[in-house]
């Protein structure tokens, strides 16, 4: 399969393929700086000492990531809770992942609801 070749980025600048520029991971760095500093803290949202020790106990109980089959080391709520105390604590809206499975293909996947959504 032919590979693609270098491509411009807006700055102009001529960018090998499958690389992506400084120009656009600094925006990006920027995007999600201004995205954190209005998102409420982990405590904030819910993520206490309590969730700490129960949701300990949920990965001792299901070790195996959902997704992939590999290690869980994420509790992850199903249905994204939103602050509702209720789903936040409902353990059938709890699922185990894995980190790489968590931190990717996860919140991918609620960006794009996100974006049908709005």
């Amino acid at each position: 399969m032919p590979s693609r070749g270098a491509r411009i980025c807006g700055c102009g600048k001529l960018i090998p393929s499958g690389k992506i520029c400084q120009c656009q991971e600094k925006a990006a760095r920027e995007r999600k700086a201004r995205h954190d500093a209005k998102r409420p803290t982990a405590r904030q949202r819910g993520y206490t000492r309590e969730w700490e020790t129960e949701s300990r106990k949920f990965l001792k109980a299901h070790p195996i990531c959902n997704r992939c089959g590999n290690h869980a080391e994420v509790v992850d709520h199903i249905l994204a809770h939103k602050g509702d105390e209720r789903l936040f604590w409902n353990r059938a809206n709890w699922q185990p992942l894995c980190r790489h499975c968590h931190n990717s293909a996860k919140q991918a996947e609620e960006r794009r609801k996100h974006q049908e959504v709005n």
